[in-house]
């Protein structure tokens, strides 16, 4: 059955993923029309780099585009996207304490290199003093998610952002379940800890 354009929006996520697995390109390009900004966002919590993150959010959709069909329960495919990114970026990791830091003499200075969610997910409803008090506290709790060890990272960002339960966390970044609710509990210590001065 062909849907028109505007008949595949208004399709749920489920129904994307049984259609994009019998091959049909429309659902997929919607799906993956839906999931980049939720990958991008991911992703830009996690690495420190701009260029980084677009090509990882790139890499992640490219990695589900391909392997969808290998998804056998429509219902788990949160769980399994998010584990395509924490391999992805593990082994961004992996590559990056391999290479020696080089920076670019051609780099602009990171205050303008830096960007905010704000500019991908705009708050219509915000007034411009409360979108600027706004963007400066999510930069200011980006960078302090970012300052966590890599494992508590990871946890947060899935927990508290893509909203994953513990057991999705754990099948994702395969550790035990106790090992993700301690580690979640820690990094939301740290967090409140480094934001005391701000809040």
């Amino acid at each position: 059955m062909e849907f028109s354009k505007i008949q595949y929006k208004k399709l749920g996520l489920k129904e994307l993923i049984e259609l994009a697995q019998k091959d049909d390109l429309k659902a997929l390009e919607e799906l993956i029309r839906i999931e980049q900004r939720n990958v991008f966002a991911t992703f830009s919590y996690l690495t420190h780099k701009r260029e980084d993150v677009a090509d990882l959010t790139q890499e992640a959709l490219l990695r589900i585009a391909k392997n969808l069909k290998n998804l056998k329960n429509p219902n788990n495919f949160k769980s399994w996207e998010n584990q395509i990114v924490t391999h992805l970026f593990y082994d961004e990791l992996r590559k990056i304490s391999r290479k020696p830091n080089i920076v670019s003499i051609d780099e602009e200075p990171e205050a303008e290199n830096s960007f905010s969610l704000k500019n991908i997910i705009p708050d219509p409803k915000c007034k411009p003093s409360e979108k600027c008090i706004s963007a400066e506290l999510e930069e200011i709790i980006k960078d302090k998610i970012k300052d966590l060890p890599k494992q508590f990272r990871i946890a947060i960002v899935l927990r508290d952002l893509q909203g994953l339960s513990y057991e999705e966390i754990a099948s994702a970044t395969q550790s035990s379940l106790g090992t993700v609710k301690s580690r979640i509990s820690r990094a939301r210590l740290k967090l409140q800890d480094g934001l005391k001065s701000y809040i």
